[in-house]
């Protein structure tokens, strides 16, 4: 009886390879062949998970952005009863990829982000996933910020300070991996952030 092949389970585990490889040596450098051996599988495995370089690609920025979002989903779950700010803080942190167990998922995704400049089929990836995490923020802002303003007038425009606080993170990861910034001054701007925007009774 031939052997069953979890499909979905190998393009994870291709997936996984290709982090490595572009930790390694950026993704100009990641290679079919290379892919292949550092998963541990055939060539033509690879092929029939993928039939191009760029459907591998787009699939492992996908499986990383996952990655990402049930981390913050798992923090948030956590602590069901901590307040809007708080978990926006914690929602935040993971984002910005600021823990060392972090750095080279870190190097990836700012990988992704460079090659995205020039791949709108990445583009469009990336695009959904900060679209995901800007609605995530948006939510927590808006019921944080609508408590903390309920009798210090009007709140401030949720969305827009959900675009600024994304762009933060990505910001503070870059500032991070190339060391402007060490992980605990990068933790200190976005813990004053936070307090200028929702307050510190967070």
């Amino acid at each position: 009886m031939p052997k069953q092949v979890d499909h979905e389970g190998r393009r994870r585990q291709i997936a996984e390879a290709v982090c490595l490889l572009a930790d390694e040596r950026g993704l100009e450098g990641v290679t079919l062949r290379d892919v292949a051996e550092r998963a541990q599988v055939s060539m033509g495995a690879v092929q029939r998970c993928f039939r191009t370089k760029e459907e591998m690609l787009t699939f492992t920025l996908g499986h990383v952005g996952e990655r990402v979002t049930e981390r913050v989903g798992a923090r948030l779950r956590s602590s069901p009863a901590q307040s809007a700010g708080t978990a926006l803080g914690h929602a935040a942190t993971e984002v910005a990829l600021l823990r060392p167990e972090h750095r080279t998922e870190a190097r990836v995704w700012l990988a992704f982000v460079a090659q995205a400049a020039v791949s709108e089929t990445l583009a469009a990836t990336l695009r959904a996933n900060y679209a995901a995490l800007q609605d995530l923020f948006s939510r927590l802002i808006a019921e944080a910020s609508g408590r903390r303003h309920a009798s210090a007038g009007p709140p401030p425009d949720a969305e827009l300070a959900a675009r600024t606080l994304l762009a933060l993170t990505d910001g503070l990861t870059a500032h991070v991996l190339i060391g402007h910034l060490t992980p605990s001054q990068a933790h200190g701007v976005l813990h004053d952030h936070l307090e200028r925007m929702i307050g510190p009774d967070r």
